[in-house]
């Protein structure tokens, strides 16, 4: 039997492509899900208005903004866990709007934590990234790597990590620190590379596929994978609160093969183009990442079960659905 079944859950970040894979797999499990979104004035709840009829009406949908600590403080109350992953992740707009980045993603993960505190939450699931550590120095890449930052956005995400373990250490809130590599799937948007190079070789309009550097390592994890990887972090008896986990694939790939593979599925003959425009800054571009998750592993049975292939070939099959049925727009880094 689920441990998620009858308890209330909080998700934060729910309207994202990552936290809607969770909120629709904590569904599924039985929990009483509340999923945060955040408010627009279009009427949307991001990728939650996709979900299934039979996911999207179990939910208690809520507008609102990690950022409001009165707000926060109220809609925690009563949850038994929280999940945490509103954040902004765009690395490029961090080089242009680096306090947006430290507003939500530190000061909002604070609003998290000190809300989990006064109501003695069960479990608090804080959101990490591989992008923490930089350009590896030592691959695969335990928890013990040097944290770099090398944008940023991966600045604010350090800051929010050691908001998290100082609120387990000082206060004895049960969080645990997740930290997810490269994930994909259906629902990314166009801001990282699989759907940017996919979107392009599946769409007429598109006479060629635009890439930046293809050099760099990445550890991509099939997002399904990834969201039991949350479930996993939010009931697992063993976690040790206030200390990362790395959750990935620990298989390598360049940008490079990916894109081959993406070619080579979707039978594309489009012919591939250096953007100068795609870039990162000097020195900020991360080289090489690839996950050692085996003390994840260990202490709560998880490991990515997809295979690249397998991901990059339901990826693909997703796109090729969204195209056929004209619900991409074409301007650069926007689905709808």
């Amino acid at each position: 039997m689920s441990k998620y079944r009858g308890k209330k859950v909080l998700v934060t970040g729910a309207d994202g492509f990552i936290g809607s894979h969770v909120t629709e797999a904590l569904v599924r499990e039985g929990a009483e899900v509340t999923a945060l979104a955040l408010y627009n004035s279009f009427d949307s709840h991001g990728w939650l208005d996709d979900l299934p009829d039979s996911i999207r009406s179990a939910l208690r949908l809520v507008r609102g903004d990690v950022r409001d600590s009165a707000f926060m403080n109220r809609i925690l109350r009563n949850q038994a866990v929280v999940f945490h992953l509103a954040a902004l992740i765009a690395i490029p707009y961090s080089y242009s709007a680096a306090q947006s980045y430290v507003e939500t993603n530190v000061l909002g993960t604070l609003n998290v934590l000190e809300a989990a505190r006064q109501w003695e939450t069960e479990r608090v699931v804080h959101t990490s990234t591989s992008e923490v550590y930089g350009t590896a120095i030592t691959m695969p890449i335990r928890e013990t790597h040097p944290l770099q930052a090398q944008s940023p956005y991966s600045a604010s995400k350090i800051g929010a990590d050691m908001m998290a373990e100082s609120y387990a250490r000082c206060y004895g809130v049960p969080v645990a620190i997740l930290r997810p590599f490269n994930t994909f799937g259906p629902r990314q948007s166009e801001r990282a590379i699989l759907p940017t190079i996919i979107r392009q070789a599946l769409d007429r309009e598109c006479p060629a596929i635009m890439v930046g550097d293809t050099s760099p390592v990445r550890d991509m994890t099939f997002v399904e994978d990834t969201a039991a990887a949350f479930l996993a972090a939010g009931s697992a008896d063993g976690i040790e609160f206030g200390h990362a986990y790395n959750a990935g694939s620990q298989r390598a790939v360049t940008i490079s093969d990916l894109l081959s593979l993406v070619v080579e599925i979707s039978s594309c003959r489009k012919a591939v183009q250096r953007d100068e425009s795609r870039l990162r800054p000097e020195n900020s571009e991360v080289r090489a990442l690839l996950a050692d998750s085996s003390r994840f592993e260990s202490e709560t049975g998880w490991r990515a079960r997809t295979t690249l292939r397998d991901g990059v070939g339901k990826t693909i099959n997703w796109w090729r659905d969204r195209l056929d049925q004209g619900r991409v727009r074409r301007e650069k880094g926007y689905i709808t």
